[in-house]
């Protein structure tokens, strides 16, 4: 293990224990030889924070901790359906007021991207930042043409603190991997090396510039979204200009409450923008914490979505689009044979599975919830169970799907705290049907034949001139079937493998054999000595050269 990571995983006790989070300290088992240091350590006990609540006392945790961290925190601030309200309260402040790095090295840090003073970009740049997260901040500035913007740029030395976590991920993950017995359903190298490509996609902010304009054009129109307007000739790698737009941040609700905001129209509408961005789109934003959305209020009754921070979107190949569509509508319909069948067709379960034994799962699982009025149900807890119910059978995760389901339960998070009433199931179902339909439509397949038509020629013009080749190579007796020699390798060595062990055991075999009738010649007092002698040196010359032959082998 690396000094660095051992030293950060040892600063992040440092860090639970001076906080008073003895518990997790206690929980984590990796750190349980070391953490009585911390305990005996007089600067630890001195330096415990008495004086906060137990919530004010994770959230500082989390943000001494860092950004990944931070960002731990802020996903978990969405479900105040499995948090006590007080951390819950505590913990939403990460989403949008984490302490901010000065405005002076924030200037510094664009000029240098930039190769030139701001006032020859901006006729204004506060310096006070507007709002600061765990990655970036972002200044208002005023363009030269009069148009407010948002500079976002990225928190000094970010890399490398991104780079350090991360890799003490890896090394926990490994551990994990080796030593925990649910390591090989749960993945954790594979959840780990997911989240390390995501986490790197955010640092890249041109990247995030291309999935606003996705995401604007997809939404182009619609009353459900508005995406702000990207500034392409101001954007840089560390460096993201947009247009600012003057929305309700959906965390305060006594405004939108005043303003007269249709609550229920609003939380429907979130879940309708998620189940298009991901069925219909097959692009969705998958960072959808409240610091991120605000709304508009033009007119209260038709409120209209607005979203930021585009750093983390997701998207789905079209044979999870289908298995996912076609379970969450099975689970609606309560069709629970049809749940397992499709987890068992998709691979998250292995192939030998029972159908009838997953179905019985499945029931025992759903039945009991939808007991209940479906405004009562959380998708979450359906999500967690079903989970719970793979172990049994082996299901292992899927690292690619992770995205989504974050972003469906800070989905489900954000409607019900808006309007607690709402039915996530009665939203969702007609967008899922409608797709469905959509897919078996002749005009969509004549749409994705179509698309597909110009690789079909090529394929077609080849088939000629290949049938020719073939058919004269076999005339020639040059017809040859290449094949990749990668498993047969390993065949033989695995083969070689087992020769020498049959070898070894057969040697050593006759040369047990031969050790007994010498040792019992020698013990039959009327027998010439010469005959064991003879033996013995006969076993013994066999020996040395079946072991020879086989090292030679």
């Amino acid at each position: 293990m690396k000094l660095r990571v051992l030293s950060r995983m040892l600063e992040i006790q440092r860090v639970l224990v001076r906080h008073g989070l003895d518990d997790f300290v206690r929980a984590t088992h990796l750190y349980r030889p070391l953490r009585f240091l911390f305990f005996l350590s007089p600067w630890t006990w001195f330096q415990r924070r008495r004086g906060a609540t137990r919530a004010e006392r994770l959230r500082l945790a989390l943000e001494e901790l860092g950004p990944i961290f931070v960002k731990f925190g802020q996903a978990l601030s969405t479900r105040r359906d499995l948090l006590p309200a007080d951390i819950a309260d505590e913990l939403a402040k990460l989403q949008d007021r984490v302490p901010p790095f000065p405005g002076s090295e924030a200037r510094a840090s664009l000029e240098r991207s930039y190769r030139q003073p701001l006032s020859a970009l901006f006729k204004q740049f506060e310096e006070t930042p507007l709002a600061a997260a765990s990655i970036a901040q972002v200044h208002v500035a005023l363009r030269s043409d009069g148009r407010e913007v948002v500079v976002k740029v990225l928190r000094p030395q970010m890399r490398a603190v991104i780079n350090r976590d991360l890799e003490v991920m890896h090394t926990l993950a490994t551990l994990a991997e080796r030593w925990w017995p649910e390591a090989r359903r749960l993945k954790p190298i594979a959840v780990v090396d997911e989240y390390h490509k995501t986490i790197l996609d955010e640092l890249d902010l041109m990247r995030e510039a291309a999935n606003a304009s996705q995401l604007k054009r997809n939404f182009a129109g619609s009353p459900l979204l508005y995406v702000p307007e990207v500034h392409w000739d101001l954007c840089r790698n560390d460096v993201m200009v947009m247009e600012r737009i003057r929305g309700v941040p959906i965390g305060d609700l006594a405004t939108l409450r005043a303003r007269g905001t249709d609550f229920r129209r609003l939380a429907e509408n979130g879940v309708e923008i998620f189940f298009t961005q991901v069925f219909r789109h097959n692009f969705f934003h998958a960072d959808m914490h409240p610091g991120n959305i605000f709304v508009l209020l033009d007119d209260p009754a038709r409120p209209r979505y607005a979203a930021v921070d585009f750093g983390i979107v997701g998207t789905l190949s079209l044979r999870d689009q289908r298995y996912l569509a076609e379970n969450f509508l099975a689970v609606f319909d309560r069709d629970y044979r049809r749940v397992a069948e499709l987890h068992i067709e998709s691979g998250w379960v292995p192939a030998g599975t029972r159908v009838d034994e997953m179905e019985s799962a499945v029931r025992t699982i759903c039945e009991p919830i939808f007991d209940r009025p479906l405004s009562e149900i959380s998708f979450g807890t359906v999500l967690l169970r079903l989970f719970a119910a793979l172990q049994r059978f082996d299901g292992q995760i899927q690292p690619q799907l992770i995205l989504l389901q974050k972003t469906l339960l800070n989905v489900e998070g954000l409607g019900r705290q808006l309007y607690p009433q709402l039915d996530i199931w009665q939203t969702a179902a007609p967008v899922l049907r409608s797709w469905m339909r959509d897919r078996m439509r002749v005009r969509t397949v004549l749409r994705e034949l179509r698309r597909g038509l110009p690789d079909m020629l090529e394929v077609m013009k080849s088939v000629p001139a290949l049938a020719k080749n073939f058919v004269e190579r076999a005339q020639d007796g040059k017809l040859a079937l290449p094949i990749d020699s990668t498993e047969l390798i390993a065949l033989r060595a695995h083969m070689d493998s087992a020769n020498r062990r049959r070898d070894r055991l057969l040697l050593g075999s006759v040369l047990l054999i031969g050790a007994i009738l010498w040792e019992g010649l020698l013990a039959i007092p009327a027998w010439p000595v010469w005959p064991a002698w003879l033996l013995g040196a006969t076993s013994l010359v066999a020996f040395i050269s079946a072991w020879r032959h086989q090292r030679s082998a």
